[in-house]
């Protein structure tokens, strides 16, 4: 695909996304992190939902 900026443009943004605070080394994504965070989020809150209704009846 080619870029519709003009080649000054387009030197620019290369010049600025190159720049040192533009270069942060990321962990890799972990998806079992996420489902277990996912899941306990899920089990704590419907925990506390039965833990408010018998609290309520």
């Amino acid at each position: 695909m080619t870029s519709r900026l003009s080649p000054d443009d387009q030197q620019k943004v290369d010049q600025y996304l190159s720049a040192p605070h533009h270069q942060i080394e990321r962990q890799p994504f972990r998806v079992w992190r996420l489902l277990a965070v996912i899941l306990c989020a899920v089990i704590g809150l419907g925990l506390l939902s039965r833990l408010l209704s018998r609290l309520v009846l």
